[in-house]
């Protein structure tokens, strides 16, 4: 079984962690995803940067950015998480855009994640309905899950598509606007995560964009399984270094 349907199955909200691989600096990302597996985060997003991440904030693009300065590409990350599941057990998922997937060929990567132990993949600008009819198959043979994002704005019918193709969990995107430029949630975000919660979809639902301390941690699973928070602990690593995932963790569970 998978490690993101088994972590899914566990009776505990998930608090996922995102960041860009090779930021702050080229070899951190080993030692990042150890230290936030050792202090109690249950799933990892390890970005893959890109020069041009049309849906990330300017918090995560400038980590993007400064991963690409620091020499960060697809064989690096490779090469960096090649030995990984020798001391990592939770979910790991690969977030990035398709460009850099496309490049590779997208059979040689899912290959290639499937080999370095990597359960899924949330790839924001490649469509559900291209992912299903061109690339389905390749997915499932490598064993990896697919993570589609929905919006306020998803119609229901879309929703109960991604639902149907879907296999691990929904990327409930917390509001319209790019990652980390909230501060909490008002009643619109709420009665939509309500509405979704309703909707009593096969696959449990993740918030993203927005979620940067306890409150907004409570508040985005009182109706999902679980919620991501990328930006607040980019700043973190920013600000702090990357020794200091002990405390940015504590602060949120």
């Amino acid at each position: 079984m998978n490690r993101i349907t088994q972590k899914l199955q566990e009776d505990k909200k998930i608090l996922s962690i995102y960041f860009s691989a090779g930021f702050p600096n080229l070899n951190d990302t080993v030692q990042i995803i150890q230290d936030l597996e050792k202090n109690g985060v249950d799933l990892i997003e390890i970005g893959l940067p890109f020069s041009d991440p049309l849906a990330d904030g300017p918090t995560i693009q400038a980590s993007s950015t400064q991963a690409l300065h620091n020499g960060m590409t697809t064989q690096i990350l490779f090469n960096q998480l090649q030995n990984i599941r020798e001391s990592v057990k939770i979910p790991l998922i690969i977030m990035g855009y398709f460009n850099p997937m496309l490049q590779y060929g997208v059979e040689a990567f899912c290959k290639k994640c499937a080999e370095i132990g990597i359960d899924g993949l949330i790839i924001p600008d490649l469509p559900v309905d291209v992912y299903a009819d061109e690339y389905k198959a390749i997915f499932e043979k490598y064993g990896l899950i697919n993570v589609f994002l929905i919006t306020p704005q998803t119609s229901d019918e879309r929703i109960r598509f991604i639902d149907s193709v879907s296999n691990g969990f929904i990327y409930m995107v917390s509001s319209a606007s790019v990652t980390g430029s909230q501060s909490g949630f008002g009643n619109v975000q709420e009665d939509y995560f309500e509405r979704i919660s309703d909707m009593n979809l096969k696959n449990p639902q993740i918030v993203g964009f927005g979620i940067s301390n306890k409150e907004t941690f409570n508040q985005a699973t009182k109706y999902a399984k679980g919620a991501i928070i990328g930006s607040a602990f980019i700043k973190h690593l920013s600000e702090s270094g990357s020794g200091k995932i002990k405390e940015f963790v504590g602060e949120i569970r």
